[in-house]
């Protein structure tokens, strides 16, 4: 890949006040948030967040009805070629069935001004050289998933962004995916990629951007926003476990039955968990620091954002 052959080299988004209404309705509320190189940022929030109406405005396909999105200092529409700066894949299914996948690309090259030889290299990247001359039509969901992430590195851009690119993905593609977003992140590149599957998100991404009802939750590095908002829990096993369970009550810990006959203990970490058992003569079996998913983390965040079924209208 040449990703040295950009002027700026660098490329950030930066994302400033973006408000977007659609009459009396606001989707995103006065969000800032950067994207810096170098990261597979995950960008979170429930479903009606304003997740995929974010994205369009950062592309251009979408006016906002107030504040701003640069990329490498640009707005979308200032950018002369923009597949060059900014690769996006919002929904695989945008594909001519009748069309043969390099011809696919071969179009959108050719439009864009891209060399032709490109279109067998962004192939290559993703694994499809072997079915090059298949139509689309007879794609699996996994394959036209890498066809459009081929598209979006036709012009090898600097910033990328993939909406919900893990949905309806089988395992392998669901790893493949990630560990070829983290490829694209290692070598410099900005990566901004929505989800609503924690587990996938927290496997993936090594910064967060939490959203609900178009405002901002959280905008963190991955372990940050793990270790600061969720409360720990200490997995627990020894030989008396009521008797222990008793002396941990009553120096202020929570204590309830885990699996396997452990205590799941909150409010004492680990190393005051040990002090009491030593203090009391009881011997411990095990002592596991269990943090806390991102998962449960993002529930407690967003729970007061979720859309409400069935609200009044």
């Amino acid at each position: 890949m040449s990703s040295g052959s950009h002027a700026s080299g660098m490329t950030t988004i930066e994302v400033r006040e973006l408000t977007k209404r659609y009459g009396s309705d606001t989707v995103v509320d006065e969000l800032s948030f950067t994207v810096e190189p170098g990261h597979v940022t995950g960008f979170l929030g429930p479903n009606g967040a304003g997740k995929s109406t974010t994205m369009r405005m950062i592309l251009g396909l979408a006016p906002p009805s107030h504040g701003s999105v640069r990329v490498g200092g640009r707005a979308y529409g200032q950018l002369a070629v923009p597949l060059t700066e900014v690769g996006a894949l919002l929904d695989a299914g945008a594909l001519h069935p009748g069309r043969r996948a390099e011809d696919h690309l071969l179009a959108i090259a050719l439009s864009n001004g891209l060399a032709r030889g490109r279109v067998a290299e962004v192939l290559g990247m993703v694994g499809l050289e072997k079915v090059a001359r298949r139509r689309a039509g007879t794609f699996s969901l996994g394959m036209r998933q890498r066809l459009g992430i081929a598209a979006a590195l036709l012009g090898d851009p600097q910033v990328l962004i993939f909406d919900e690119p893990v949905n309806g993905l089988d395992p392998e593609g669901i790893r493949w995916i990630r560990d070829f977003m983290r490829t694209l992140a290692a070598e410099g590149r900005s990566v901004l990629c929505s989800s609503h599957l924690m587990s996938e998100m927290a496997l993936t991404a090594d910064h967060l951007v939490v959203i609900g009802r178009g405002r901002l939750i959280a905008d963190t590095s991955m372990s940050e926003f793990t270790r600061s908002n969720g409360q720990g829990t200490v997995l627990v096993r020894a030989e008396y476990c009521d008797e222990l369970a008793r002396h941990l009550t009553a120096a202020g810990g929570e204590v309830r039955s885990g699996p396997e006959r452990s205590l799941i203990v909150s409010g004492l970490d680990s190393t005051e968990i040990g002090r009491l058992a030593s203090f009391h003569g009881v011997a411990l079996v095990e002592l596991t620091p269990q943090t806390p998913s991102l998962e449960d983390v993002f529930m407690e965040l967003t729970r007061d954002s979720v859309e409400y079924e069935g609200a009044a209208a």
